[in-house]
């Protein structure tokens, strides 16, 4: 669908004449557009991104969330070299509101462009697992101290494993599309780690871990490398930044940096942990948020990879059971191949907790 870009941007506070507009980036929920400007002589860039209202259901709350954040951000790194670049700047629109609403009914948003770097959507080497977790360690921490109410919950319940799990156990039981009986062994598998699934929502409900700020969508993509240095030096796609626990901003790290295989690869030989990259990770990851974690928090860290896998593999076979109805499929068992590539990364992450914790340990 095409949209007036040039006349969303003449309701934002951006001075200058529009020039072009292009997509941008790789994301599959909202529309994302690089826009030119040209402000007295000089190019300018700027991303508009069209806010996919069906799966945020409240942009007003959503973008306060995404307000809070970014000025908060803003004020920890003003006066330093190079903040510019170092968190996400909202554009307002004229109205002063950090969104607006088109003439079709279509949610808008608008970032200064951040110059000089990029994202990559497949992670190379133990470089870039460290700079991403060094990249999300920072933004916790950062983020430790925030006051003001709880940030408002764009997926209410986006990490509770438990209720993941009762979502399943209720597809298996109403079994929609008569797709039971094939999947037995991956249901077996489930079931066998159930008692996994509470562990960090009942260590939360004793006050063992904290609620803290995370970002509740970890991957590679959503940091941006700088073209120079190849440091982390941009969290973005603040959407889901929501209270939840660390572990599942450093769990889904684990998920999706580690093992060198597609997310829906069918040759279940390719999937496993490469422990090289879960060391990159965690060093990098405390290196920026050792200080504010208390120990409990430190020493679920290694078993959060697990659990977020497992979280992740339980959400693919319940869509499947429920007819493909919430992630996109491109073939008949696309959902149970993601399943079960995520289940094998579980077995494999399983057989690598000892030396992991061990790490752990020495890095204290």
């Amino acid at each position: 669908m095409m949209y007036d870009l040039n006349k969303i941007c003449s309701s934002l506070v951006i001075y200058g004449d529009f020039i072009s507009a292009e997509p941008y980036g790789s994301g599959h929920i909202n529309d994302t557009y690089r826009v030119t400007v040209n402000q007295s002589g000089t190019v300018v860039n700027y991303i508009f991104q069209r806010i996919n209202n069906r799966i945020f259901k409240d942009v007003e709350m959503l973008m306060d969330n995404i307000r809070r954040v970014t000025e908060h951000l803003g004020r920890k790194i003003a006066g330093k070299e190079d903040s510019s670049r170092m968190a996400l700047e909202i554009v307002p629109a004229r109205n002063g509101q950090p969104f607006l609403i088109d003439d079709d009914g279509n949610y808008w948003r608008a970032y200064l462009f951040i110059e000089k770097a990029q994202t990559y959507d497949v992670i190379k080497n133990t470089g870039q697992a460290y700079e991403t977790a060094r990249a999300f360690g920072r933004f916790q921490r950062e983020l430790a101290d925030m006051s003001g109410a709880r940030l408002f919950e764009t997926i209410p319940d986006f990490h509770h494993t438990p209720k993941r799990l009762e979502t399943l156990e209720s597809a298996i039981k109403s079994d929609l599309k008569g797709r039971v009986k094939e999947v037995q062994p991956e249901i077996d598998f489930v079931m066998k780690r159930k008692a996994d699934t509470a562990r960090l929502i009942e260590l939360n409900a004793a006050g063992a871990i904290p609620e803290r700020i995370t970002h509740n969508d970890t991957k590679l993509n959503n940091v941006m490398i700088d073209d120079v240095s190849g440091q982390g030096i941009c969290v973005i796609d603040l959407d889901t930044v929501m209270p939840g626990l660390v572990h599942y901003d450093f769990g889904d790290m684990v998920r999706t940096s580690t093992s060198p295989a597609l997310e829906d690869e069918k040759d279940l030989s390719k999937v496993f942990m490469q422990f090289d990259m879960f060391e990159a990770l965690l060093r990098g990851y405390l290196e920026e948020a050792g200080a504010f974690l208390n120990p409990v928090e430190r020493e679920y860290l290694p078993f959060s990879g697990k659990l977020i896998t497992l979280e992740i593999g339980i959400r693919f076979l319940t869509d499947y059971l429920s007819g493909d109805v919430y992630f996109k499929i491109s073939r008949p068992e696309h959902n149970l191949d993601r399943c079960r590539t995520q289940f094998k990364l579980v077995e494999s992450i399983e057989t690598q907790l000892d030396r992991m914790n061990k790490l752990l340990d020495e890095l204290r």
